[in-house]
């Protein structure tokens, strides 16, 4: 039997009806992208494999407890599986994942990159920690968009799939996002200053 020309629903159905080799081939099939969408997130590949295997321990369960009904959806489901037990861990660690200075746009640019003073870099370090804890303060669905696109490097569409949503409800949740970033940060310079 030639599992790589079966369609996933398939392969579902066989692993389901007791056949190995279907999971397998899921697994084989799907690993890459699975595994790099969480890396980009987490940034250590150590967590990363965890996560990876966590994600598919959920597969497994799900798929044997018969709740599994993504028709055709196989790969967003499972990214979403991943990228829900990453946000989980960095709910738990209280923490964004630490920025990356990619070619992207970097919402830690607007601190600038200067030769500072000791006195700037500890104002630069403390305004980091500052905004990763307002970052914490977003809704659920805000923090998600956030962390994607600007930890992740993930496209709009990549994070629309996902999450399962349209692209324009991902872009409105970053815009939202950004949108109460600025607030919390005026309202805490205000209360700085009083």
């Amino acid at each position: 039997m030639d599992f790589q020309l079966k369609s996933d629903q398939d392969l579902i159905h066989l692993y389901v009806g007791g056949d190995e080799a279907g999971l397998v081939e899921l697994i084989r099939r799907y690993q890459a992208k699975i595994y790099t969408s969480i890396y980009l997130l987490v940034k250590d590949e150590a967590l990363a494999e965890d996560i990876f295997q966590d994600t598919f321990i959920k597969v497994i369960n799900t798929l044997k407890a018969g709740k599994y009904n993504e028709e055709g959806k196989f790969l967003p489901w499972v990214t979403r599986i991943g990228h829900n037990l990453v946000i989980d861990h960095f709910r738990r660690e209280k923490r964004a994942p630490m920025v990356s200075n990619g070619d992207d746009f970097d919402i830690f640019e607007v601190l600038g990159n200067y030769d500072e003073s000791a006195e700037d870099r500890l104002v630069r370090e403390q305004t980091h920690k500052d905004l990763k804890s307002l970052i914490q303060l977003l809704p659920s669905e805000q923090k998600e968009v956030l962390i994607m696109r600007h930890f992740g490097d993930m496209s709009f569409k990549e994070i629309a799939d996902v999450t399962d949503v349209s692209i324009n409800t991902a872009l409105g949740r970053m815009r939202y996002a950004l949108n109460n970033l600025r607030k919390m940060m005026q309202t805490k310079e205000l209360s700085l200053k009083n």
